[in-house]
């Protein structure tokens, strides 16, 4: 039944198990023109400057130079004494045995096939029940149990540790020079005094102010798209894949490892005219709205990094969706570490049927 039903919907023909199919469509392309306009006219205004004015400052004696007699005190040094208060040893510890845990993996049932029709796209907006869907031949993973074991990681061993000494100290005074006079010059003493004097009269210029224009871009269709055909797909293209963008908290600017691996896992597969469904998550640090936005302006940074190396429009949809699916316990109020956030700040794709 599941093959005379995909056969009806006209799906594609020998299919290969492990094989997922979508539709796709030849785009539209179009580029971009500039028109240019003036929206202001040149014209001339008269500039008027004040006079400017400095200060001068010229210097004047107000007392004559002298001399003084002055005694010099006797000069002392301290000098400190160093001696041993306490003498280094060691301190032993004993650093327990550790164990690390282990399995062993046994297949209970092997793998086999089966077709599967897809859930509706949550982000399509069609009315028809077969569109934004596809029929994968899914392959059925083995089963397999696995048996946890314990091993030794480390037997138990001793660590030793210096315990330091400590040293002390003393002080005394010794004199350097004995006690003599000095002849010190009095300098004279100066004060200044301040004029204003004109440095540039008042005058005036005529200032020329440019016309203003502004360049409007209009986009001009060079070929129209819309044949479609089916592609063959990884069906795990066609799950949420991981797009493994490390994003700083906070931040939805990608760095250029970002756009390393873009170019390494994302181009190639729209380089073949699939679509492709872009979704961008958040840990749960912040407000639900600050993460929802967060999240959109992600999804955005990818998308227009896409479009920037020549992927067309129609091709992309890109969705934020903050804090609301989380791959781990950390929701708000619970303590986590630093990776256990950086888990849920995530991008990935799928690739989707087009209309």
């Amino acid at each position: 039944m599941i093959g005379a039903v995909a056969f009806g919907q006209d799906l594609p023909t020998n299919p290969e198990p492990g094989k997922c199919y979508v539709r796709c469509k030849t785009p539209e392309v179009w580029k971009n023109e500039d028109v240019t306009i003036e929206v202001a006219p040149a014209y001339k205004k008269i500039v008027t400057y004040p006079a400017t004015y400095k200060t001068v400052t010229e210097r004047v004696l107000i007392k004559e130079a002298d001399q003084r007699l002055v005694v010099v005190p006797s000069v002392w040094e301290t000098k400190t004494v160093t001696y041993t208060g306490k003498e280094d040893a060691n301190s032993l510890r004993v650093v327990k045995a550790t164990f690390s845990p282990d399995s062993q993996v046994i297949e209970t049932k092997a793998a086999s096939a089966v077709w599967e029709m897809s859930e509706k796209a949550p982000d399509c907006e069609s009315s028809d029940p077969n569109d934004c869907r596809y029929w994968c031949y899914k392959p059925i993973p083995a089963k397999f149990v696995t048996v946890s074991q314990t091993v030794l990681k480390s037997d138990a061993s001793t660590t030793k540790t210096v315990v330091p000494g400590y040293e002390k100290t003393y002080t005394k005074k010794v004199m350097v020079s004995g006690p003599t006079t000095k002849t010190i010059d009095v300098p004279a003493v100066y004060g200044s005094i301040k004029k204003i004097v004109l440095v540039k009269d008042a005058y005036q210029e005529e200032v020329t102010v440019a016309a203003k224009y502004k360049t409007v871009t209009k986009e001009v269709l060079v070929n129209k798209g819309g044949l479609t055909t089916w592609k063959e797909v990884e069906c795990e293209l066609v799950n949420n894949t991981p797009l493994p963008i490390n994003w700083n908290l906070g931040s939805a600017t990608l760095t250029s490892a970002a756009k390393r691996i873009i170019d390494a896992r994302l181009l190639p597969i729209l380089k073949d005219g699939v679509a492709v469904a872009i979704e961008s998550h958040t840990d749960s640090r912040g407000t639900k709205a600050n993460n929802q936005n967060l999240s959109e302006r992600r999804a955005q940074a990818v998308t227009n990094y896409l479009i920037s190396k020549g992927v067309n429009p129609s091709q992309l949809t890109g969705n934020g969706l903050g804090e609301s699916k989380l791959t781990n316990r950390c929701a708000d109020g619970v303590s986590c570490t630093e990776a256990e956030h950086r888990a849920n700040r995530r991008t990935t794709f799928r690739v989707v049927n087009q209309k």
